[in-house]
């Protein structure tokens, strides 16, 4: 019986692609307007673009992931066994 979940052929890597360009664009918004407000909130709020650009890179890269078929840790196992045979490197847990 096959497993139904999330990202099985359903095109959920849109909605990760979208929202990692929301964050992206909402990060360089809120960098581009700088330091207005409080001076003392400076380092919230520059900890807080920071957060937008790594989580549009976190999005960004799980999208990728569900967009080349790699829906579980095993599949991304598979490929880089694949990946260090192409590269006549010898498997994992052979000593």
């Amino acid at each position: 019986m096959e497993e139904t979940g999330h990202g099985g052929g359903d095109g959920s890597h849109w909605w990760w692609a979208l929202a990692s360009a929301a964050q992206l664009g909402w990060g360089v918004f809120s960098y581009r307007t700088g330091g207005t407000g409080d001076c003392r909130f400076m380092p919230v709020k520059a900890f807080g673009v920071a957060s937008l650009f790594v989580g549009a890179a976190a999005s960004a890269g799980f999208g990728l992931l569900r967009a080349s078929g790699i829906h579980k840790v095993d599949d991304l196992k598979e490929v880089g066994a694949n990946i260090r045979t192409g590269l006549g490197v010898r498997p994992r847990g052979t000593g």
